[in-house]
């Protein structure tokens, strides 16, 4: 199974975006601004850049990534956000333009709120917590919302959908082995036509036929 089993390219470009909807747990949930939160977005001199930090700010905890296209984000959150903050929610439109812009503005983000990329640490933890998932779920789909999951609650910003999916693909590989080992290992001999000794030196096969019997069993003896 490849990474491209798992997502179909629309369904690659819908996790590289923002959802179309947000529920309104959501909405309560990520999009209320507390008095710092307020404090650090206004220290953006621009209008559109005080909504667009904003808008990161709040997708971030949501969705453990900022899509590319923060304008994108869903209207009844921009609004919320935007009333909060006394701006027109239009202003959203000219904000990120320059990508280095919404790239730092994005850094000054995970600063703030104490997340980080993914690092060689974070890797190792990502693939020890997948291999302990896959040995109970091993759907490669699965393992990727458990990975999202996973790292939002460890503050680590989720890599591209492809390279996460390679971790839930090889995540369910290895337990798939790891599974099997286990079965043959608690399997008898016999069970798996595997060559065993009968006590005199000669090896049987399974069902009692020696080795080298044409027939598969030696006659009984009178």
């Amino acid at each position: 199974m490849s990474t491209r089993d798992v997502f179909s390219e629309h369904e690659l470009a819908r996790l590289r975006g923002f959802p179309e909807e947000v529920s309104p747990e959501e909405l309560i949930r990520f999009f209320t601004l507390s008095a710092a939160d307020e404090a650090f977005v206004r220290s953006m001199r621009r209008p559109a850049a005080v909504l667009g930090v904003a808008v990161q700010l709040c997708a971030l905890p949501w969705l453990g990534f900022v899509p590319d296209d923060v304008g994108a984000a869903p209207m009844v959150a921009v609004t919320r956000l935007a009333g909060r903050l006394g701006i027109s929610a239009g202003e959203l439109a000219g904000y990120g333009l320059r990508e280095q812009t919404r790239t730092d503005h994005l850094r000054m983000v995970m600063s703030y709120l104490g997340w980080r990329t993914a690092d060689e640490v974070s890797v190792k933890e990502l693939d020890e917590f997948l291999l302990a998932r896959a040995m109970e779920h091993d759907a490669p789909s699965l393992l990727f919302r458990l990975a999202c999951e996973h790292l939002i609650t460890t503050r680590v910003v989720r890599p591209g959908p492809v390279k996460l999916s390679l971790f839930a693909v090889c995540g369910s590989h290895w337990s798939n082995y790891l599974a099997h080992l286990q079965r043959v290992a608690d399997r008898p001999p016999q069970a798996i036509g595997m060559m065993s000794s009968d006590g005199s030196g000669r090896r049987v096969r399974a069902g009692g036929g020696s080795a080298g019997s044409a027939g598969g069993a030696e006659p009984a003896s009178s």
